[in-house]
C-alpha cells in the first residue's frame, strides 16, 4: 500500500536572514523543481513557478486566464480582494478583450510623457515633506520615514491625479491595511472592502455632479456618458488605482531608503553620479520584488512550460522574488549592483499584457525620492537596530510598518 505525501504550502515564510531576501523555500525550488505542486488553504493545489523563464512564458501567455472566475483559479489564499460571486472585477482580473478595452480608457494616463510632465510636481510634494522632516527637532527624532515621506508622497500623487481627496488617506490608507493584510480571513476582510467601495461610489457621485480635471471625472464625462464603463466599473477602477497607486510604492521608497542606508557605499556612489539613479532604481525593484503572493493564473489549454505539463484547468501561482533572483539571468542575484546590465528586466511590475499599468510613475517617484533623501540627509541613518524594524511579513505586500531613522 502506497501513500501520497501532502503537498508542501506555498512558501511564505519570512527569511532568516538578510530581511531583503524573498521568502524561504523559493531559492531551492528554483533550483530543484522550478515548477513544483503546492497545496492552497482551501485544500486544492496549484503551480507554483519560481524560475525567470517560465515566469516569463507563463505571464506572456494569453493561454493563462487572469479571469478568477476561470476554472482552476487559484483564488483561495490571495488576499487584497478576493471575488465575491456577482462582484464587479477590477479589469486586471479580466482577459482580452475586456481587458483591453477597459485598460485603455486609463492608459494615455500613466503613459511616460504624461508622467515626466508630473515630475516638477513630484520633486515639490517630495521637499514638502523632506522640508518638514527637516524642521523636526532633535528631540522630536527619530522621525518613522515612513508615516514622514514613503506613504504620504504616492498618496498625494495618486489621489491628486484621481481626484481623490488627500484629507480623507487616513480613510483609504487604513481600509487597504486591512484588505491586503494576510492574518485576516475574508470574513474579516469584507467590511473595509465595502466601506471602500461605499467612499468610492460616493466620491464617483460627486464627480458626475461636478466634475474636475482628474482621471475619475474625466472618465465620468466621457466613458461613462458614452455608455461604454458601468457606474460599478468606474467604481472598480477608481478602488483599483487608489489601492495600488499608494500601497506598492510606499513599500518600495521604505525597502530603498533601509537597504541603501545600510549600504554606504553604494549610497555614496549614487551621491557622487546622480546619472546613475535610474539603473538604480530598476535594480531596486528587481531585488526587493515587493509582491510576495502572485500574480496568479488559470490554464485555459494544456501548456507545457519548462518542460512540464500544465493542463487546462489547472491554477498557477508565479514567484516574483524567487524571479527576480534567479542566478540564472541575474548573476550574483542576491547582491545589490547599481550598475547591472540588465536590471531593467526584472518582472517586479509583472509581464505581458497584465504588466502594471502604474510603473511609470512608481518609476518616477522612486527615482524623485531616493534622490532627494541622498542628497539632502547625507547622514540619515536607522534608529534601531535592523532586527528591531517591524517587516511587513503579515502583508501580501513586503516592506517595513515603521522605519525609525535619525540624522
Amino acid at each position: 500500500m502506497t501513500t501520497t505525501a501532502p503537498l508542501p504550502p506555498l512558501p511564505s515564510r519570512p527569511p532568516s536572514g538578510c530581511p531583503f531576501d524573498p521568502p524561504e523555500g523559493l531559492a531551492r525550488l528554483r533550483l530543484e523543481e522550478p515548477l513544483s505542486k503546492v497545496a492552497l488553504d482551501d485544500g486544492g493545489w496549484a503551480w507554483l513557478a519560481t524560475r525567470y523563464t517560465d515566469v516569463r512564458a507563463i505571464l506572456g501567455d494569453v493561454r493563462f486566464s487572469s479571469d478568477t472566475s476561470a476554472a482552476g483559479y487559484p483564488v483561495s489564499g490571495m488576499t487584497g480582494g478576493s471575488p465575491r460571486p456577482g462582484a464587479t472585477r477590477g479589469f486586471i482580473r479580466m482577459d482580452p478583450p475586456e481587458h483591453t478595452r477597459l485598460r485603455r480608457m486609463v492608459t494615455r494616463d500613466f503613459m511616460v510623457k504624461r508622467v515626466e510632465a508630473l515630475r516638477p510636481i513630484l520633486q515639490r510634494l517630495t521637499d514638502e515633506l523632506c522640508d518638514a522632516m527637516e524642521r523636526t527637532d532633535r528631540s522630536e527624532r527619530p522621525v518613522d520615514l515612513v508615516q514622514a515621506l514613503a506613504l504620504p508622497l504616492p498618496s498625494l500623487a495618486i489621489s491628486l491625479l484621481l481626484g481623490v481627496p488627500y484629507e480623507d488617506h487616513d480613510t483609504f490608507q487604513r481600509l487597504t491595511g486591512t484588505l491586503l493584510s494576510r492574518d485576516l480571513t475574508e470574513e474579516q476582510r469584507e467590511p473595509a472592502r465595502n466601506e471602500l467601495l461605499a467612499y468610492i461610489d460616493q466620491l464617483v457621485g460627486a464627480k458626475k455632479a461636478d466634475p474636475g480635471d482628474d482621471i475619475i471625472s474625466r472618465l465620468v464625462t466621457e466613458q461613462y456618458a458614452r455608455d461604454e464603463l458601468t457606474h460599478e466599473d468606474l467604481v472598480a477602477f477608481a478602488v483599483l488605482l487608489l489601492v495600488a497607486g499608494h500601497e506598492t510604492t510606499a513599500n518600495m521608497i521604505g525597502l530603498s531608503a533601509l537597504s541603501l542606508m545600510l549600504d554606504q557605499e553604494t549610497a555614496g556612489r549614487l551621491r557622487e553620479d546622480p546619472s546613475l539613479i535610474r539603473g538604480a532604481v530598476e535594480e531596486l525593484l528587481r531585488f526587493h520584488s515587493i509582491i510576495r503572493n502572485g500574480p496568479r493564473r488559470a490554464a485555459l489549454a494544456d501548456v507545457e512550460v519548462g518542460g512540464q505539463l500544465i493542463r487546462r484547468g489547472e491554477g498557477v501561482i508565479v514567484a516574483v522574488p524567487s524571479a527576480n533572483r534567479d542566478e540564472d539571468t541575474f548573476p550574483d542575484a542576491g547582491r545589490l549592483d547599481i550598475t547591472r546590465p540588465n536590471a531593467q528586466h526584472h518582472v517586479a511590475f509583472g509581464y505581458g499584457i497584465h504588466q502594471c499599468l502604474g510603473q511609470a510613475l512608481a518609476r518616477a517617484e522612486l527615482q524623485v525620492v531616493i534622490s532627494t533623501l541622498l542628497r539632502r540627509f547625507p547622514g540619515m541613518r536607522p534608529a534601531v537596530p535592523v532586527e528591531e524594524i517591524p517587516f511587513r511579513t503579515d502583508m501580501v505586500i513586503y516592506g517595513c510598518h515603521a522605519l525609525p531613522v535619525t540624522w
